[in-house]
């Protein structure tokens, strides 16, 4: 037993239901200075533990008792003296801790690679019709009730439940084991993907309300995010706000100075960085206040009381995420309970896990995470205009939102604010027409902004569009195979254009 969580309590119940208990070790010594009776394996099966504890269950006394089948092996049993085991408990070697630690060396991850302790789960597992089994000690308050209500028995169906939760533990187990292996000798795409996840919430319902669903963390997830954020206040996160919280946190992570990012459906609706919060917020929500009603707001520094207070007296919204929450900002905050507030922790440039998944009907996609980045020395300019020091830092801006807007996007942006955005349309005129009715609409200044298309411009339409509204400077990939007619059109308007040579589709 590594977690000894309620084992004492577990085990003094067990005693007083007339429960013989064998254990090993130091989980035999503990039970045993708490004056409770046990039998310590060894002296059971008359084999002591070898090997510094490599070797202690594994003995026919012990899997003969968990395999075992009441009128089938009875006799065999009696001829080797080997007692049923009704009921196993155990916690095996904590292998995911040990070896997430910084300190650990691979050889002491390895010696945490539990044997005995899997090797009883599925013997016991697998005999379910006679034999409970338990690997979690949040288990135990049920087998106790059971116990009493059953005259010291336990149901079939229980069993039935423990045994199917104790086989996805030796999964999960394993595929952290596994993983740990591949990492020494790096696969990126292995030909068997074992990801992990364990259920941290059952939703009320998914996408719509006649879809039922539930959130899963990734066991190997490290770093700020939703599936590790802390949930100061409000009702339970839904399906929709998890997914456009996600969209909103990776977006606002990409920027060190103060920073707000409002999302709606999975898409910025306005974005903007600042000297501090409260103007971030402020140019954030100027883009599109009809959007971020009921919107998701996300910022990449603490939360202040000012900011907060301006948030309530603006607009709904559904959830507000931030590294940290400062103490003025919830007491504001605790006037609107039902708005849902996480605290993230420190924002680095990436978080989660490498890889991240899209289910399709019979299968999953996985890619890499889209960590592609360019930075102000990467961009190359090829109009004949070069952009100005201030175009080529709003270009920059304009760029890392984009990279967060459902494809085709296009983003409209000024002094480190967005204007307007154009998002998942299926022709890109129509996403540059969007972004400038949405600024149209906010009645914001277009003349002197910079846009930025997450794919290159196929056609000189959307320069034309842009000209017209008085965008001074395009930031896009490139490639496309009319390249110089797009260019040219660049020119006759005077538009400054950098390629960056990285696309950022996001479906």
């Amino acid at each position: 037993m590594s977690d000894k969580t309620g084992l004492v309590e577990f085990a003094r119940a067990l005693q007083r239901a007339q429960v013989e208990i064998l254990s090993t070790g130091g989980t035999a010594h503990l039970l045993g200075a708490n004056g409770i009776a046990v039998t310590d394996v060894a002296q059971y099966t008359g084999f002591p533990e070898i090997m510094g504890g490599r070797v202690k269950t594994l003995h026919p006394r012990i899997h003969g008792a968990l395999l075992g089948r009441s009128g089938t092996d009875d006799a065999v049993m009696a001829e080797h003296g080997i007692v049923p085991i009704d009921l196993a408990v155990v916690n095996l070697y904590p292998f995911s801790t040990v070896s997430a630690h910084p300190a650990t060396t691979y050889e002491e991850a390895v010696e945490n690679i539990d044997i005995g302790g899997p090797a009883m789960v599925r013997a016991a597992a697998k005999n379910h019709e006679r034999v409970a089994v338990v690997v979690d000690p949040l288990d135990y308050p049920l087998i106790i009730a059971e116990l009493t209500r059953e005259a010291g028995a336990t149901t079939l169906a229980t069993r039935t439940r423990l045994a199917a939760k104790a086989f996805m533990h030796i999964t999960q187990y394993d595929a952290q084991i596994a993983r740990f292996l591949l990492a020494r000798h790096p696969q990126e795409f292995p030909t068997l993907l074992t990801p992990v996840f364990e259920r941290i919430q059952t939703l009320r319902y998914g996408e719509n309300p006649h879809q039922r669903a539930a959130f899963y963390r990734d066991v190997e997830s490290r770093g700020a995010c939703v599936a590790n954020a802390r949930l100061l206040q409000g009702k339970e996160l839904s399906f929709n706000n998890i997914a456009d919280t996600d969209a909103a946190v990776q977006c606002v992570r990409q920027f060190s100075e103060p920073t707000c990012v409002i999302v709606k459906h999975a898409n910025p609706c306005g974005a903007a960085s600042a000297a501090t919060l409260s103007e971030a917020y402020a140019l954030a929500y100027r883009t599109d206040p009809t959007s971020a009603f009921g919107g998701i707001i996300a910022f990449n520094a603490e939360l202040d009381g000012r900011t907060a207070a301006a948030i309530l007296a603006q607009q709904f919204v559904e959830v507000i995420a931030a590294p940290r929450i400062a103490r003025a900002a919830q007491s504001a905050l605790n006037a609107k309970p039902n708005v849902r507030v996480l605290e993230l922790g420190a924002l680095e440039a990436s978080a989660g896990t490498p890889l991240e998944y899209r289910s399709v009907a019979g299968g999953l996609l996985a890619q890499t995470r889209d960590h592609g980045a360019v930075a102000l020395k990467d961009f190359k300019s090829v109009t004949q205009r070069q952009p100005s020091a201030s175009e080529t830092l709003d270009l920059l801006f304009a760029w890392r939102v984009c990279k967060f807007v459902k494809s085709n996007a296009i983003v409209l942006a000024r002094a480190g604010a967005t204007l307007g955005i154009g998002a998942g349309q299926t022709s890109r005129v129509d996403a540059t027409r969007i972004a400038i009715m949405k600024a149209s609409d906010a009645q914001l200044e277009r003349n002197a902004a910079v846009l930025a298309s997450d794919a290159f411009l196929p056609f000189r339409d959307n320069v034309d569009a842009a000209a017209a509204q008085g965008v001074r400077a395009i930031v896009q990939p490139g490639g496309s195979l009319r390249d110089s007619e797009v260019i040219q059109a660049a020119d006759e308007h005077a538009i400054a254009m950098v390629f960056t040579g990285m696309r950022h589709f996001r479906h």
